[in-house]
């Protein structure tokens, strides 16, 4: 049991998978990058920040706004990693970096963290989508991703709204709970068996399919992501693809591990970063 526990923990410890640097380094540039990235795109873009959304002291978000006088302006919501534990929205600008100049509008979201957000359930995804209705688009990494495929599950009648999510990029994401629970993960978080299983994506295809049948989903994983975070990326885009009516893709992008996966959105030339223009007919 010991030496299955060891090597979950490892399966779930991305940084022990890059093959670029060690652990503790390959965490410390990750970081590095998406600050440099969200610093650049605040010189680049008109930008509102510090906007909030909800009551908590995390609820707040980050807008990066093209100088444009068009009115197709497609709306790209970003959603960080770090378990929900770790990171901010200080760290989620870079992606408006080749976008504000396409004329995308980017919102990074900051969230209440260490387990918040299972306790509020889906506001965040109520209060950002309220206000907003033609071209939108998801973009979550790690963690985010979990949130973002939450987002597309979610039964918006009982809020009376109904957002228009035409396109979801889940990057290197978890969308089944059920194995962290006895890892290092779950210390802060505290889930129980009931709470993985509630918000865990894998569970909730029906009411996707329901919500977000015109969403197109890429779900995209690293090549060298733990070979659990690519089981949940394929078990998951099976899932979805097996649902009559769902229009999803699986990307596995190469030479990238779980961080510079995401990374790279910093650039208007990067496989993904292109992928979301096209979705947005903005290539």
């Amino acid at each position: 049991f010991f030496v299955f526990f060891n090597e979950l923990e490892r399966q779930f410890s991305p940084s022990q998978w890059s093959h670029r640097m060690s652990g503790d380094d390959v965490i410390k540039s990750h970081v590095t990058a998406l600050k440099e990235g969200t610093q650049l795109a605040r010189g680049l873009a008109q930008t509102l920040l510090n906007v909030p959304y909800g009551e908590g002291e995390g609820e707040k978000l980050d807008v990066y706004v093209p100088t444009t006088t068009s009115l197709d302006v497609p709306l790209v919501i970003y959603l960080h990693g770090g378990y929900w534990q770790f990171l901010s929205k200080e760290e989620s600008g870079f992606m408006a970096v080749p976008l504000v100049h396409k004329g995308v509008v980017v919102v990074a979201v900051g969230y209440d963290i260490a387990g918040g957000w299972f306790l509020t359930g889906n506001s965040l995804g109520l209060s950002l989508c309220v206000s907003l209705s033609s071209g939108l688009y998801l973009c979550g990494h790690s963690a985010g991703a979990h949130l973002a495929a939450m987002i597309l599950s979610t039964d918006w009648s009982q809020y009376s709204v109904n957002p228009q999510i035409k396109g979801a990029f889940l990057v290197s994401g978890i969308y089944d709970l059920l194995p962290i629970l006895s890892t290092y993960v779950n210390e802060p978080l505290k889930m129980t068996e009931e709470v993985a299983l509630r918000n865990s994506p894998s569970q909730l295809v029906p009411q996707l399919k329901l919500s977000s049948s015109n969403c197109d989903i890429v779900v995209a994983m690293a090549q060298n992501d733990s070979p659990e975070f690519r089981k949940q990326s394929e078990d998951y885009y099976k899932a979805l693809e097996s649902t009559e009516g769902l229009k999803v893709t699986l990307e596995d992008v190469p030479n990238t591990d779980h961080f510079n996966i995401i990374e790279q959105l910093v650039d208007g030339d990067y496989h993904l970063t292109q992928l979301l223009l096209k979705m947005m007919g903005k290539s």
